[in-house]
């Protein structure tokens, strides 16, 4: 996997409010999430790549996007490393691992060692979280 090269991204609240939909930002700076099989992507076919919806850096590839089950869309890997990171959550009693974007720290989903080869991982990601690109 390529890495990636990109400068963090830093701002206010405030700015994030302004340059987000409500729903943006309550996923993306106050870890929020969204009901499965209810948001956009979930059972999104289309060829291209998902970009972070608050500074719209490239997270995943739709060659990596897996049907999971689960109602949000799912990938076995980042489409170049460093893209995510991520940060341990320990909110509702159950240590977990969020993913938030690289770049500008939005929270994304979370990540899960029950995906599908070559990675075995799952990346569980909010919709809400998320822009297309079509190839």
């Amino acid at each position: 996997m390529r890495p990636c090269d990109r400068e963090k991204l830093e701002r206010s609240d405030e700015e994030w409010k302004r340059a987000l939909t409500p729903e943006q930002f309550r996923i993306l700076r106050q870890d929020g999430t969204e009901p499965p099989f209810r948001n956009k992507y979930w059972d999104h076919h289309d060829r291209g790549v998902y970009l972070c919806a608050g500074c719209h850096s490239e997270l995943f590839s739709s060659d990596a996007k897996f049907e999971s089950g689960t109602g949000w869309p799912s990938f076995f890997e980042p489409i170049c490393e460093g893209a995510v990171e991520k940060v341990e959550d320990k909110r509702f009693g159950v240590v977990r691992d969020a993913v938030a974007c690289a770049r500008c720290g939005g929270h994304l989903g979370h990540v899960f060692e029950d995906g599908p080869p070559p990675t075995g991982l799952r990346y569980c990601m909010n919709s809400g979280a998320l822009e297309f690109k079509e190839e």
